[in-house]
């Protein structure tokens, strides 16, 4: 069992966490890529975060990176399409059921997967990447993502070579997410961005993302 402890939001101290009415901020980016942001789209996020850090069967993984192995920098646990694969926490298929509601006419499908990663300090991060396994790498999707837990900066930029788009100097923008924000991820956005959580040498609380996204994409 995974023992962490997050400061909660005094703006989001609901004792029973919910979804609530979907009004997400529309950014269009470069290349046909957009992002909806919105702020304490989960309330009680303070109290899910608890339950997610006890419950979910949290796991270590190693990757082959060049020519070494290497530890990966967060804790994972991914549900997948199988009947089998039931959402640790009935809040987190009703976030899901949500957004596929939302967005059903705009993605012509459902989110189908949730992919959960707890970051337990500013040493836990990942590196610049899109969700292109599967029909991200050739088709247009969305990928919504929940955080829980300290707000840590979701970054994003224009792929090499496909050019800058809006943000600052180098096409990067910056998104502070915790506290039950909503960021999806939309268009070509995986394609032609990419994002990352990088590292920090601040002290920082713990994070848990939320990764929902339809059938084939990872």
């Amino acid at each position: 069992m995974t023992v962490v402890t997050v400061q909660e939001s005094l703006l989001d101290l609901a004792e029973d966490p919910a979804p609530g009415p979907l009004r997400p901020e529309r950014v269009p980016l470069a290349h046909g890529a957009w992002v909806d942001v919105q702020r304490g789209w989960l309330a009680g996020s303070g109290a899910l975060f608890a339950r997610l850090a006890e419950r979910v069967p949290w796991r270590a993984e190693r990757r082959r990176m060049y020519d070494r192995t290497v530890d990966v920098p967060r804790l994972l646990c991914f549900y997948g399409e199988d009947a089998d694969a039931v959402l640790p926490d009935s809040v987190l298929a009703a976030c899901r059921d949500r957004l596929s509601e939302h967005y059903q006419a705009e993605l012509g499908e459902s989110f189908r997967t949730a992919g959960l990663c707890l970051y337990r300090d500013g040493r836990d991060s990942v590196a610049w990447h899109g969700d292109t396994i599967g029909r991200g790498s050739t088709e247009d999707t969305m990928v919504a993502i929940v955080s829980l837990g300290t707000a840590r900066p979701l970054l994003l930029r224009p792929r090499a070579g496909v050019g800058a788009g809006a943000g600052g100097n180098d096409g990067t923008l910056r998104y502070s997410l915790g506290h039950g924000d909503l960021i999806v991820m939309g268009g070509s956005c995986q394609r032609t961005w990419e994002h990352a959580v990088p590292k920090s040498t601040r002290t920082t609380g713990p994070r848990i993302s939320v990764q929902f996204r339809p059938r084939g994409v990872r």
